[in-house]
């Protein structure tokens, strides 16, 4: 049986950038052992499977699943806001005016997107975590991560700003650099790695810095997703929300939104841009959201035996 796949750029706005993703907008009759094939033919960081609400009662739009080349994960950024806003450009979701809001179903819980558009067509879209940031178990010291990174205790921010596992659905641990130099040094060595973090809540990981390229950015990020067959990944809004998390935790401003705009991607050589907001009242955060912009780059079929 054919079926049909997009593929898309994700927070970018400029085609060959940010974080490929492969979608098949009708995935029903496929089982789960055929996606996880799809998914390493694809071998993008994700693809998703599309298909109809379990709940559609409730306003849920679509289920979506997500399969890395090696395993199927409940959640993760990018493929939600590039999922929605290819449905969007094809037509298979109908845009409302400038705002339209969809829900998606994912492992994670429901997932509310908002798709922003201008002149009847997607520009932008934003996803609002079904889980609020968790944190999680105490990473290894400073030695070993930066045995495991590539790097010297001394490129460490420390204090209050020590490395640290949060979670918005997928676990990350935030290990902040005193520079953009420090993550661009940075490598995943897998034998220490294997010893210290692989299998743990902490396995995944974003190095970032408060040292941007751009005006207008805010922070300076790479992520290394060794335990999911990712060595490297260009844009992860699933980690962007866990850092939103992290840094609205360390930031004393209350009773508003904070954000911030990430660059990740630019040592691959696939510039991406993640704009991130948190809502903090009472020391507490109460909602985080990830967005940025898509560009769809190829539409085919793919025969599959059933």
């Amino acid at each position: 049986m054919a079926y049909r796949f997009l593929t898309a750029d994700v927070f970018t706005s400029e085609m060959f950038g940010g974080n490929q993703l492969a979608v098949l907008p009708d995935a029903r009759g496929l089982s789960t052992d055929q996606m996880q094939a799809i998914a390493r033919e694809f071998n993008y960081a994700e693809t998703t499977f599309v298909l109809p609400p379990e709940q559609p009662e409730r306003g849920h739009t679509r289920r979506v699943r997500i399969f890395t080349p090696g395993a199927e994960i409940p959640f993760a950024g990018h493929p939600t806001v590039g999922t929605a806003f290819a449905l969007a450009a094809v037509g298979e979701i109908a845009l409302e005016g400038d705002t339209t809001r969809v829900v998606f179903e994912e492992g994670v819980g429901p997932v509310p997107v908002v798709i922003r558009a201008e002149g009847g067509r997607p520009t932008f879209s934003q996803l609002s975590v079904a889980q609020l940031p968790e944190v999680g178990p105490p990473p290894p010291d400073l030695g070993t991560l930066a045995e495991i990174l590539s790097l010297r205790e001394e490129d460490f921010v420390g204090g209050d700003y020590m490395p640290q596992g949060v979670s918005c659905g997928l676990p990350f641990l935030f290990v902040p650099v005193k520079n953009r130099d420090a993550v661009r040094r940075a490598r995943v060595r897998l034998d220490p790695w294997e010893r210290a973090l692989k299998g743990t809540w902490n396995s995944e990981m974003m190095v970032f810095a408060m040292d941007p390229e751009r005006p207008g950015s805010d922070v300076r990020a790479r992520v290394f997703v060794p335990g999911l067959s990712v060595p490297e990944d260009p844009a992860t809004g699933s980690a962007g929300a866990g850092l939103a998390g992290y840094l609205a935790a360390r930031t004393p401003r209350d009773g508003s939104t904070l954000r911030w705009t990430v660059e990740q991607g630019f040592e691959m050589g696939r510039p991406s841009i993640l704009h991130l907001e948190a809502d903090k009242s009472d020391g507490a955060i109460t909602a985080v959201r990830v967005g940025g912009s898509t560009v769809l780059v190829s539409e085919g079929r793919m025969n599959v035996e059933r």
